[in-house]
C-alpha cells in the first residue's frame, strides 16, 4: 500500500513538473560582472522573464564580444552583447574570424559608442584635415578607439603627431597644451567625462566629418557606421555634427525561435523604465533608430516582424538572405 501511494505520488510529481521543464531556457552571454553592462543584461533578463511567456532567461558572466561570439558557435549561449564592428567581422568571417565565419542576427542595438574628435578650443583645429601633424591622441593605448582611429585618419590621408598614453595623461595634456586634442568614445551621444572634464577650465570643440570624408568612411569601413549628432545632443552648446560609430547589441543565433526573437524584441523596445534605470546611457535613446542605424549585421526575422509592426522600415541590407 505504501508503495502504491509512493508510485502516485511520484507520478503527480512528474507531471507537476512538467509545464516548467517545457520552458524555453535562455543563456545570455555579456561581460565582467563590474560592468554596467552587465547589469544592464540583468535588467533584460528580467523583463524576459516577466514578459515573454514561456521562456527563461539567464545572464552568464563572460568575456564579452569576442567570448560570446564563440560561445554562441558552440551553442554554450542563445544570446549574446556584442559590439557591432566585431559582428561585422565574424558574420564575413573577417579579423579574428578569417576562415571561420558566423552568422548572428541582431535583435537590437542599446548604445552607441561615437568616436568623438575633440580639441582645444583655440587650437586653431577647423576640420580633421587640420590636425596633420599635431600632437593628438588617437585613444587609449591598446585600445579599439585607438586602432580605429588610426585607421580612419589613414584612409582619410590625414597623420597627425600621434601622442601616446592613458586617459588621465592626455587628459592633463590637453590642459596643459602639450597635446591638441584626442578621440574619446562618447557616453551614448553625450560626452565621456574626460571630455567634460577637460572642458571645465579649458574651452573645448568637436570636429566631426565633412561630407566627403564620411563617404570614404562609409566606403572603407563597413565594420563602421557614420553617425549624426544632433545640436546640444553631445551637450549644451555643441553644434551637430557626424562621427565615425559602432555600437552594443544583443545577438541571436540564426536558429533561435522567430516567435520567441519577436515577443523578447517586442518587451525590449515596450519598456521605458528598467533598462534606463540599470544602464544610465539609454535615457533618452530610442532603440529601433539606434538598431536600424548602427546594426552592421541583419536582424532576426522575430524582430524584424516586430519593427515593421511598429512602422520601422527595415534596409535590405539588414535582412537576413532569402527574406
Amino acid at each position: 500500500m505504501r508503495l502504491a501511494t509512493f508510485a502516485l505520488a511520484a507520478a503527480t510529481a512528474v507531471l507537476i513538473a512538467t509545464p516548467a521543464a517545457a520552458q524555453t531556457r535562455l543563456a545570455i552571454g555579456t561581460t565582467s560582472s563590474s560592468s554596467s553592462h552587465y547589469g544592464y543584461f540583468v535588467a533584460v533578463s528580467q523583463l524576459i522573464n516577466k514578459n515573454v511567456e514561456g521562456v527563461e532567461a539567464n545572464v552568464v558572466e563572460t568575456g564579452a564580444t569576442l567570448d560570446n561570439l564563440r560561445r554562441l558557435q558552440r551553442n554554450q549561449v542563445d544570446l549574446g552583447l556584442v559590439t557591432t564592428n566585431v559582428a561585422y567581422d565574424v558574420y564575413n568571417g573577417r579579423g579574428e574570424f578569417e576562415g571561420n565565419a558566423y552568422k548572428p542576427l541582431t535583435l537590437w542595438v542599446y548604445a552607441s559608442a561615437p568616436q568623438n574628435v575633440v580639441v582645444r578650443g583655440d587650437a586653431g583645429i577647423e576640420g580633421l584635415q587640420d590636425l596633420a601633424g599635431k600632437p593628438f591622441n588617437p585613444g587609449i593605448t591598446g585600445s579599439a578607439t585607438e586602432s580605429t582611429s588610426e585607421a580612419v585618419f589613414a584612409a582619410l590621408g590625414i597623420e597627425p603627431k600621434w601622442a601616446r598614453g592613458s586617459t588621465g595623461d592626455i587628459v592633463n595634456q590637453i590642459k596643459d597644451d602639450r597635446v591638441v586634442g584626442y578621440v574619446k568614445s562618447g557616453s551614448g551621444k553625450r560626452l565621456d567625462a574626460s571630455s567634460v572634464d577637460i572642458a571645465t577650465l579649458t574651452p573645448i570643440e568637436i570636429v566631426g566629418l565633412n561630407d566627403e570624408q564620411a563617404a570614404t568612411v562609409k566606403e572603407e569601413f563597413p565594420n563602421l557606421s557614420v553617425l549624426s549628432i544632433g545640436e546640444n545632443e553631445a551637450g549644451s552648446g555643441y553644434p551637430a555634427y557626424e562621427t565615425w560609430a559602432f555600437g552594443v547589441a544583443a545577438v541571436a543565433k540564426p536558429d533561435l525561435d522567430e516567435e520567441v526573437a519577436y515577443q523578447i524584441t517586442k518587451a525590449i523596445v515596450e519598456d521605458e523604465a528598467a533598462q534606463a534605470a540599470a544602464f544610465s546611457g539609454l535615457k533618452g535613446s530610442e532603440i529601433p533608430e539606434m538598431t536600424i542605424s548602427l546594426a552592421t549585421t541583419p536582424l532576426h526575422p522575430g524582430a524584424i516582424r516586430y519593427y515593421e509592426e511598429i512602422g520601422v522600415e527595415v534596409a535590405d541590407g539588414l535582412r537576413p538572405e532569402g527574406m
